[in-house]
C-alpha cells in the first residue's frame, strides 16, 4: 500500500510541474514582444516583417505631425544612431512629446514604417512640484544617468 501512495504523490507533482510548464511556455511564447532599438529595426529581414515588437528611442525634435480631424499621428523616432518614421493612431498619453524618450509597440512592415498601436513615455526622473519650482527650488543631482538626449 506504500509503493502506491508515493506512486500517487510523484504522479500528482509531475502532473503539476507540467501543467505549469505547458502554461508558461504556452503563453509566454505567443505573448512575448521583444525591445529593439531603431538601429536594429532597419536591419531587419523580411521574415521579421509584421511581428510584434517593441522599439524605444527619442522622438526627433519637429518631426511630430498630426493629421487634421483623425487620431492618426506620425513621428520620427532615433537611438542616435539611425531614426525611423513611426506611425500611430490613438490617443498619445500625456507625457508625449518631442525631444523625449518613447517606446512604441507595434510592427515594422516593407514600405520603411513602424506602425505602433501604443505608446508608452519616458517620464522625467527629476520631477518637482510646480510649487516647489515657483520658490526657486532646485534638485540636488548626484550624477544620476540621464537617457540619451538628442539634440
Amino acid at each position: 500500500m506504500r509503493l502506491g501512495r508515493k506512486t500517487g504523490i510523484v504522479f500528482s507533482i509531475s502532473l503539476i510541474v507540467f501543467g505549469l510548464g505547458y502554461l508558461a511556455y504556452g503563453n509566454f511564447g505567443k505573448n512575448l514582444v521583444y525591445f529593439v532599438t531603431p538601429s536594429e529595426v532597419v536591419t531587419f529581414e523580411s521574415d521579421r516583417y509584421g511581428r510584434k515588437i517593441r522599439v524605444a528611442g527619442m522622438v526627433v525634435q519637429a518631426s511630430l505631425k498630426v493629421v487634421p480631424n483623425t487620431l492618426k499621428i506620425t513621428f520620427d523616432l532615433t537611438d542616435g544612431a539611425e531614426t525611423i518614421p513611426v506611425a500611430f493612431e490613438g490617443v498619445p498619453p500625456d507625457l508625449f512629446k518631442e525631444g523625449t524618450g518613447a517606446v512604441v509597440e507595434g510592427f515594422w512592415d516593407a514600405d520603411g514604417v513602424f506602425h505602433s498601436h501604443m505608446i508608452m513615455a519616458k517620464h522625467e526622473e527629476d520631477y518637482m512640484p510646480i510649487e516647489m519650482k515657483n520658490a526657486g527650488m532646485t534638485l540636488p543631482t548626484k550624477g544620476i544617468i540621464k537617457t540619451l538626449q538628442v539634440k
